[in-house]
């Protein structure tokens, strides 16, 4: 495992994570969770994804478990969890990143995590009702508590994030240091176009999540939806459409042959396509079963032999 710093910052995460969406409380419950972090931790992952509003915060619980029966020394691992949805339809908790939210959104889930910190909050969305500096503040304030480490942003515009990084070198306070957004052979645009400026002027990270694209780039979608897989799931009908895109399933029919004469699968080719951009400091896995995590981290070995006439290749068919 080969380990990058996040953006500019001092921390370094694994160049392959894992994360918690959809699996834990899901597809994976303490048991399943503790076999499944324990085969990542082994590769070398130090970095463990979350979100307070994942399997309505069962995936914080179920992690927090995992960690208190593993018993790994704190120092050798990072958690983050994010906020913004929240767990109540209620005014002022949900769809927002007011200080009132944020300041209780960590409480709840450290508790939950049974941790005393984590390494990394992240503002979920970009909340367009409450003032950026708000926002700033706040997770400056939770900061200086000693209740995260770090912070960063997850799909927000490279606007927002330079005026958050403004507001925060103006006030000298704790700047964000990484974004979290979708990155995988689909969704491009943004991680390399839009933030360019971001990751050359301020050193931003990115923790990019989904390289699979739910699922598609693995294949197994090619002849149907799979009983138990992540569009079968209640809840995640809106997966359905773009992963049965007849157009996308054709490109990812166009990549096998690549796949095959590289001796490695779909999914393998899809995250060490991810890990050749110089910019992105982690990519998040999933993984419902321990066999999922021994294939995604067999990727590691598949990046050098993505040489340019390979790339170029795989960007004939992906554009």
């Amino acid at each position: 495992m080969n380990y990058r710093h996040l953006g500019r910052a001092g921390i370094r995460v694994s160049e392959l994570s894992l994360g918690s969406w959809v699996t834990f409380g899901n597809q994976a419950d303490v048991d399943r969770a503790v076999e499944i972090m324990a085969a990542a931790y082994e590769y070398g992952v130090n970095f463990f994804d979350n979100a307070e509003v994942y399997a309505g915060g069962r995936a914080e619980e179920i992690m927090g478990e995992a960690l208190k029966r593993l018993g790994w020394r704190r120092g050798s691992y990072l958690v983050s969890t994010k906020f913004y949805w929240g767990l109540y339809d209620n005014v002022n908790e949900r769809n927002t990143l007011n200080r009132k939210r944020l300041i209780e959104g960590i409480n709840g889930s450290l508790k939950r995590l049974g941790l005393e910190y984590v390494d990394i909050i992240f503002c979920h969305r970009p909340d367009p009702t409450t003032p950026i500096e708000e926002t700033v503040w706040a997770m400056h304030n939770i900061i200086e508590w000693g209740k995260a480490l770090y912070w960063g942003t997850s799909e927000w515009s490279a606007a927002e994030i330079v005026a958050a990084i403004e507001i925060a070198e103006r006030h000298h306070l704790h700047k964000p240091i990484t974004e979290q957004p979708q990155y995988n052979l689909f969704e491009r645009q943004r991680v390399e176009k839009e933030y360019a400026r971001l990751f050359k002027d301020y050193g931003y990270g990115a923790t990019t999540w989904s390289p699979l694209a739910s699922g598609l780039l693995s294949g197994k979608y090619l002849q149907g939806i799979p009983e138990g897989s992540r569009a079968s799931l209640p809840g995640y009908e809106w997966l359905r459409d773009s992963i049965l895109h007849p157009q996308r399933l054709e490109k990812v029919r166009a990549l096998q042959p690549i796949a095959t004469e590289l001796g490695c699968t779909l999914s393998q080719l899809a995250i060490a396509w991810c890990l050749k951009n110089p910019n992105i400091s982690t990519v998040i896995t999933g993984a419902s079963r321990v066999e999922q995590v021994h294939e995604n981290m067999r990727a590691l070995e598949v990046v050098e032999k993505l040489t340019p006439d390979v790339m170029q290749r795989i960007e004939a068919i992906f554009g």
